[in-house]
């Protein structure tokens, strides 16, 4: 069960890194928000793919 809710959260995580990281307004900018919780999503997928999926660290 709890690699279930692994694979779950590393695939929410990564879209909301995804979406956080790439979005840009109507004027071609960036939204600052956006990018912040961008990058903390992306060490959370990070973190739980290489500590509790491929068990590296």
């Amino acid at each position: 069960m709890e690699e279930l809710f692994n694979w779950v959260f590393i695939l929410a995580t990564g879209i909301i890194a995804w979406h956080g990281i790439t979005y840009k307004d109507k004027e071609g900018e960036k939204d600052f928000v956006r990018l912040l919780f961008g990058c903390i999503a992306l060490i959370f997928f990070i973190r739980v793919f290489l500590v509790d999926i491929l068990k590296v660290i």
